[in-house]
């Protein structure tokens, strides 16, 4: 699972001459939150929509309208941007991206490749990626199994899969406190009885299955 497969590719971008008062209409136009500022294709910095209306004048302001909009026409993204920013290469993976997006409490990131601006991704494309990961969307059942071998239980799923003829979607295992291993199999089929029978008979322990 790497970036480039569910980054924005060719996301809309802007100059850090560009007015605050143009690109929050750009936001709201486009409905997004991020934007990249580039310079001849290069990344000069991103401004986010916090960013814009922290630095525009507040509505409770005892600005005039004609001071107020002089004020706004004369500050450009410039003076809200973030100049030093955190980026990742297509070839990123996304679970790496996505720590550093936790690590730093930021909602994007941009993609950069040969020095040029080729994306930007966001927490709302890693929940993308998460959810197909997960199969969700697709006919299926997911499985939560138990062992105390993560090989062994591969290893007898494998062969109820085989035996079934049915397609695993997804498959995700993780250690428990108790030093057992648990697993997530979604497959493709709904027809859940046959499938429990042949898992009970191998001894696989079914947590929950839906």
């Amino acid at each position: 699972m790497f970036v480039r497969n569910y980054m924005t590719k060719s996301p809309i971008t802007i100059s850090k001459k560009t007015p605050v008062f143009e690109a929050l209409e750009i936001m709201k136009k486009y409905n997004i939150r991020h934007l990249p500022v580039v310079s001849e294709g290069k990344l000069d910095g991103v401004v986010t929509e916090k960013m814009l209306l922290t630095v525009s004048p507040s509505p409770a302001t005892s600005l005039s309208i004609y001071e107020l909009n002089y004020l706004l026409a004369k500050m450009t993204v410039e003076d809200a941007m973030v100049h030093k920013v955190i980026k990742v290469s297509p070839d990123t993976t996304i679970e790496e991206a996505a720590l550093l997006m936790r690590e730093n409490k930021i909602g994007s990131v941009p993609v950069v490749e040969d020095e040029k601006l080729v994306g930007i991704i966001t927490v709302i494309d890693i929940f993308d990626a998460l959810v197909k990961f997960f199969g969700y969307g697709k006919p299926g059942t997911r499985f939560v199994l138990e062992a105390k071998d993560e090989v062994e239980l591969i290893t007898e799923v494998s062969q109820v899969v085989k035996e079934f003829d049915v397609q695993i979607q997804s498959i995700v295992s993780m250690a428990k406190d108790n030093e057992r291993v648990e697993m997530m199999l979604r497959l493709s089929t709904i027809d859940t009885e046959p499938l429990l029978e042949a898992m009970k008979k191998r001894g696989i322990k079914v947590n929950f299955y839906s």
